[in-house]
């Protein structure tokens, strides 16, 4: 069966252009219902970001939960991690989560996990998708499901971020500013950090409905440097409208991305004798300067597909307990299950706080390379490796950069492009190679 609805991370689109709509908000909670009940479920969890489509999509899950004869505990806006956390400690069968991550408050989305915090399996998802074909009914009056709110779900995650600190990594002295994107961690992001004796410079904790992402946050980083630079800040962390992302600025103002701080932490648990496996994962486009500074440690590093289900799949194929994207979700499944922004920069913090050192010195132990990416218009979804001309351009590339550099030929999975991506170690020449390699894809496969 092919999906309709699903990508790698729940559904999402346009608010009020399917299927981003209240009727089928209203119809997947009855489908995903009737499927749980089938697995012997009889209570979810939901909760939601600050986007002002959040109260009517809520509303809409709860009344097609409840006529598929499924209990409704409603968290309100939380971060998508700490939906993934309370689902397991709170003995749920499964979370829901309404948000579209660092998108713009005019999408939405919604997402699952699994009773144990995990992304729910493929073959459930498959199993929601078969029962949206069928029409909706409603389970006897004495069957149906009952909503309530569970007032202190926000202190439960509170105290949950702060155990996952490194132990002895107490935060007194810090300074840190702490962006929220206007979204889901405006109230806990703080708490945790003020909790663990930092002084808490936030920004953007003013959500109205509208302002979730507008330049702030993880994807709009440029106001947290002004802020960390306006007040001497030590580090300045960015969420994203969901909190599953980080970004962090150094006392100078420079941006550090995820990869840099996929490296901190590696580092870090091998300092402390805690990476498990001895390896990392990343993905395709993780930078090469990654990969060469772990391997100098003694650390393999695997990469996997874009998106962090697929780093989730490697990291659990390998044993092992660290992984992340340049994007900045970063998991660490032996703090939690999930990426999670507030967890991953306690992480960083405490390698801070442990080495005695600020997080530009932390960084400069890795070199990042210079990376070219140029976004090429296709016909239809061609497949770039079957292309002669395209592989000749890429293998005479190759042979030039030798092992201190890389391509990357990625047909996009959202729209008709193929991602060409040159990295080496000079600035001007990656950019020379991607523009000369996406001029070959073009004349080969270009619309």
């Amino acid at each position: 069966m092919t999906r309709r609805y699903f990508g790698t991370d729940g559904v999402r689109g346009r608010v009020g252009e399917p299927p981003i709509t209240p009727d089928f908000f209203l119809k997947l909670g009855w489908a995903a219902g009737r499927v749980l009940v089938s697995e012997g479920c009889t209570r979810v969890l939901v909760g939601k970001d600050t986007r002002i489509s959040g109260y009517m999509f809520e509303s809409a899950l709860e009344a097609g939960l409840s006529a598929a004869g499924v209990d409704i505990s409603l968290l309100g806006p939380l971060p998508t991690p700490g939906i993934a956390y309370l689902t397991r400690t709170l003995n749920a069968c499964a979370g829901v989560v309404i948000s579209a991550s660092h998108n713009p408050y005019d999408d939405n989305g919604i997402k699952f996990f699994a009773r144990d915090g995990s992304k729910l399996p493929d073959e459930i998802e498959m199993q929601i998708e078969a029962m949206l074909e069928e029409p909706l009914t409603t389970v006897p009056a004495a069957r149906l499901g009952k909503a309530e709110r569970v007032d202190d779900a926000r202190g439960r995650y509170i105290e949950f971020c702060k155990s996952t600190a490194p132990p002895g990594a107490g935060l007194d002295g810090l300074k840190i500013a702490v962006d929220c994107a206007n979204g889901a961690a405006y109230s806990v992001a703080p708490a945790v950090f003020r909790e663990l004796g930092a002084e808490v410079i936030p920004m953007a904790v003013d959500p109205d409905g509208f302002n979730i992402n507008r330049e702030c946050g993880a994807t709009a980083p440029q106001a947290l440097v002004a802020l960390v630079r306006e007040v001497g800040a030590h580090v300045g962390v960015a969420l994203d409208g969901d909190a599953d992302r980080l970004i962090m600025v150094d006392a100078g103002g420079v941006v550090v991305d995820g990869d840099e701080l996929l490296y901190i932490i590696a580092r870090d648990r091998l300092v402390r004798g805690d990476l498990r496996g001895g390896g990392v994962v990343g993905t395709q486009m993780s930078n090469l300067g990654l990969e060469l500074a772990l391997e100098e440690l003694g650390v393999e590093f695997h990469r996997s597909k874009v998106g962090d289900r697929y780093v989730l799949e490697c990291m659990k194929a390998n044993d092992l307990i660290l992984g992340g994207e340049g994007s900045g979700h970063i998991i660490c499944l032996d703090r939690t299950t999930t990426g999670d922004g507030i967890v991953s920069s306690l992480q960083v913090l405490g390698a801070m706080v442990g080495a005695k050192a600020s997080l530009s010195e932390l960084k400069s132990k890795m070199r990042k390379f210079p990376q070219s990416l140029v976004n090429v218009p296709v016909r239809g979804r061609p497949n770039p490796g079957a292309s002669e001309p395209i592989q000749v351009a890429v293998r005479k590339i190759e042979s030039r950069l030798g092992r201190r550099g890389r391509v990357l030929l990625r047909p996009s999975g959202t729209e008709p492009v193929v991602r060409v991506m040159v990295e080496g170690e000079s600035s001007a020449e990656v950019h020379n190679l991607a523009t000369e390699l996406a001029a070959v894809v073009g004349a080969q496969l270009g619309a």
